[in-house]
């Protein structure tokens, strides 16, 4: 039950309005709208990140990759792409990048340097020159010169082959045995009465007749076979003569229409070297150019076939761009790559289904986003890269070796046994960007050796900057420039005041503005809305509070459940009247980007022991090491502040009350040691006021985060049981500058409804807390004996003095059982 014990000191007033909320005046803004204001070119505040990403981007050495750190919508992708943008239109187009055949060694395709520009030149006179040969070299085949040729060979042929057919039929009709040609090939016969003798007319011979043919025929058979021995290598003589007379046919037109293409690079000497490998295979493979008509009308010369885009055959000579710098800017190129995976960074192998196999070739080769970034710059995000399997180390290889090698994930992790390329790596030459948070830039730090030496260069964004009258009225420009852009209605001075205020909120300084202009925009995008909706041309300020309370109301949910638990007192809270070991805790709870403060009952319980402090959320494992932090300091504030003459003989417990979750962090370690006090000098603590705050060894209160959030949470507490002028919050002095409350929590403390308390040590604290003076050691060395500390001293005194004569009864009861 509250102790109603009086006090004898008056409860503080607490801190002056004006240091609770430091609101902006729309007057000192120099502007009715932000429609007359000029937009600011750079972002304000942001004067070391921005000379990092400069020094990054103009810099010629190798591994002054960039890193850019900051917190989330403080504007680090947009200067990253402006000022990558300023200094690109300063620099060169990078070269153009192909691929083509490699025609010794088709598995590993030559990769070409052009011109910027040249790339798709080159393709599309390659592809002319197929187009245009497939064309002329047919009409050079159904020419009269190739006619006549080809004759000539034909029938320079059928005389060598002839001839001794021919000779051999004489020589053997001379010997009475006919050649006869039959659909099985050639067959001799004897000639019995001029005639070639049959089969029953050959059995009616004599014996002495058969064995006579059968000689003359066998010695016959062997020279004729000797005869026909030759025809292979009369035939194979045919097709090379042929083949000769393609070649030299083909090289008339081929060499023709290469001359014209060559006089299109005759400044690149790779180009003419790579026309040169191209005529040479297309002579060699003329037949590529030509189908055999087969039964057609045409006889037996070729036709022309399908043309470049039509036949895969042609595929051999086209050219595969990588990079291609057409019409457009003069400047170096600046890509950003969204999905870094192996094969969007570095380019890929695809492969095509015939006959149930897979098969590629060197016009399948895909680039990636280095391959387009070749020469300019390369914005990757921090995180997305470190997430994908293989893409940071892939990274950090290419910029390691300078090249770009393109090799399947598959293929690295031997899960694919498919026919692939060996394309030849392509010189690299970027600047890579990576975007990300602190945490990952230090654990790269850590874990990466490889990191600092390629990222030598990190440009770390400001979260804030000091509330000055120039920064607030660039932050306003800034407000103005970014609603001209997107559309936005412009705003009233006091709706941008509005906004300037939920900034210095945001900063929990109300020294400070917050550069997260990504939060400040959300806002101004939703006040829009509600400007709309109430058919006004101008955002006013009702409209930028609407806009910040709707958004803090949509996250609520889990707040105003716990605020009603406490009001119909399923979580026990008192906030009248006093207790002894008792005192209101404060603690921010965080969901998402969402903070509200939540109060708990802290209670203390002391009685004699061997001078052990337990914690009982320490004991269970529910409180973090932080927070185990906080009562080891303020054990060790009790034992060198009280009864340093005598042993320790105390044994307290300390609890969070109706806690089930984990607790961490020192921001209530002042309150514990209050609530300790309290317990050892027996005084009741005002139940109307909460307290926040860490404290050291010495006794003094620091500063601790989420004031405003755990003033604004008792507050809540205290308003639907009805504000009594008592209640109010003890905060660390150090924190003042932190308070940036709202303004109903103001206008309570303006009506003496609530108080803001500034505390700077425990014995401050906790005569506020008691209403009786703390007390401090006079010349004798003791405290005077009505105050808190006093009555503390006192109590730890009579536990020792207890514990040693409860010491010396037993030593004495252990004497008497001796002598008996």
């Amino acid at each position: 039950m509250p102790d109603s014990k009086p006090t004898n000191i008056a409860l503080p007033k607490g801190l002056p309005v004006k240091r609770l909320r430091a609101s902006c005046d729309p007057k000192t803004l120099g502007f009715d709208t932000t429609a007359s204001l000029k937009p600011v070119k750079d972002l304000i505040g942001q004067g070391r990140a921005i000379d990092a990403i400069r020094l990054s981007a103009r810099i010629a050495h190798k591994d002054f990759n960039l890193y850019v750190l900051g917190r989330e919508g403080t504007g680090r992708h947009t200067a990253v792409a402006k000022l990558l943008a300023d200094v690109a239109a300063t620099r060169p187009v990078p070269c153009d990048w192909v691929y083509v055949n490699n025609f010794d060694a088709p598995h590993k395709p030559n990769a070409m340097k052009l011109a910027p520009g040249s790339a798709a030149t080159l393709k599309l006179a390659m592809q002319q020159l197929v187009n245009d040969l497939a064309n002329e070299i047919p009409a050079f085949f159904e020419s009269e010169e190739y006619q006549t040729q080809r004759r000539a060979i034909e029938e320079e042929l059928g005389q060598k082959n002839e001839e001794p057919i021919a000779e051999f039929s004489e020589r053997a009709q001379a010997e009475n045995v006919a050649l006869l040609r039959t659909p099985m090939g050639f067959m001799l016969s004897a000639i019995v009465d001029g005639k070639p003798v049959k089969p029953d007319v050959y059995e009616a011979l004599s014996v002495e007749e058969r064995e006579k043919i059968d000689a003359k025929i066998e010695a016959l058979q062997e020279q004729l076979a000797s005869i026909l021995k030759k025809a292979p290598l009369l035939e194979k003589e045919h097709r090379q003569r042929i083949e000769a007379l393609h070649a030299t046919m083909a090289e008339r037109a081929v060499s023709i229409r290469i001359k014209e293409v060559e006089q299109q690079f005759t400044a690149c000497p790779a180009v003419l070297t790579y026309l040169e490998q191209a005529r040479v295979d297309m002579i060699s493979n003329a037949e590529l150019f030509l189908v055999s008509t087969g039964q057609s009308d045409n006889g037996p010369f070729p036709e022309v076939i399908r043309k470049y885009h039509q036949d895969p055959h042609f595929a051999r000579y086209a050219v595969n761009i990588m990079v291609s710098h057409g019409p457009g800017p003069s400047c170096a190129p600046i890509v950003r790559e969204d999905l870094p995976t192996v094969d969007h960074l570095t380019g890929r192998i695809e492969h095509v289904s015939e006959m149930g196999a897979l098969s590629t070739n060197f016009t399948l080769i895909k680039p990636g986003a280095l391959h387009r970034a070749n020469g300019g710059y390369l914005v990757l995000d921090a995180h997305r890269i470190l997430s994908e399997p293989y893409a940071w180390d892939t990274l950090k290889r290419c910029l390691q070796s300078g090249s770009i090698s393109i090799s399947s994930l598959a293929e690295r992790l031997s899960l694919s046994s498919t026919v692939t390329l060996e394309p030849d790596p392509i010189p690299l030459d970027v600047r890579v960007v990576l975007v990300g948070d602190r945490r990952i830039h230090m654990l790269l730090e850590l874990l990466d050796p490889e990191f600092a030496q390629l990222f030598k260069v990190q440009a770390d964004f400001e979260d804030d900057l000091p509330r000055t009258a120039k920064n607030t009225r660039a932050l306003a420009q800034i407000v103005g420039g970014y609603a001209a852009k997107h559309g936005i209605k412009p705003l009233t001075a006091a709706a941008v005041a509005t906004l300037l205020d939920h900034a210095v909120r945001l900063a929990d300084d109300s020294t400070k503005l917050s550069l997260e202009l990504g939060a400040l925009t959300d806002v101004m995008r939703e006040a829009d809305f509600y400007a709309a909706e109430q058919m006004r041309d101008l955002i006013g300020d009702d409209d930028v509070v609407k806009a910040i309370h709707e958004a803090k109301r949509r996250a609520s949910r889990t707040m105003e459940r716990m605020q009603e638990a406490v009001t119909r007192e399923t979580i026990l809270i008192d906030t009248k009247g006093t207790s002894v070991g008792q005192i209101n805790g404060l603690a921010v709870v965080g969901i998402g980007k969402n903070y509200f403060g939540r109060p708990s009952r802290i209670t203390a319980r002391v009685r004699m022991g061997t001078g052990k402090l337990v914690d009982i959320e320490r004991e269970v494992e529910l409180g973090g090491p932080l927070h185990s932090k906080g009562v080891l300091i303020l054990g060790s504030y009790i034992a060198s502040h009280f009864a340093l003459d005598v042993p320790m003989s105390l044994h307290a417990s300390l609890v969070f009350e109706q806690s089930y979750g984990g607790i961490d962090g020192d921001s209530a370690s002042s309150a514990e040691l209050y609530t300790l006090l309290s317990a050892l000098s027996d005084v009741p603590i005002r139940q109307g006021l909460a307290v926040t705050g860490s404290v050291n060894q010495n006794g003094e209160v620091q500063a601790i985060g989420g004031v405003n959030e755990k003033i604004e949470g008792f507050f809540d507490i205290c308003v639907p049981r009805g504000l009594t002028g008592e209640q109010g919050v003890l905060i660390p002095a150090s924190n003042v500058d932190n308070l940036m409350l709202r303004p109903d929590v103001v206008e309570a403390a303006k009506a003496a409804d609530f108080r803001i308390i500034p505390i700077k040590t425990i014995d401050q604290g906790i005569q506020v807390l008691t209403g009786i003076t703390a007390g401090r050691r006079g010349r004798g060395g003791a405290f005077p004996a009505a105050s808190i500390n006093g009555l503390v001293e006192a109590k730890l005194r009579s536990f020792a003095e207890t514990r040693r004569s409860f010491a010396s009864q037993n030593n004495a009861d252990h004497d008497k059982a001796l002598e008996k």
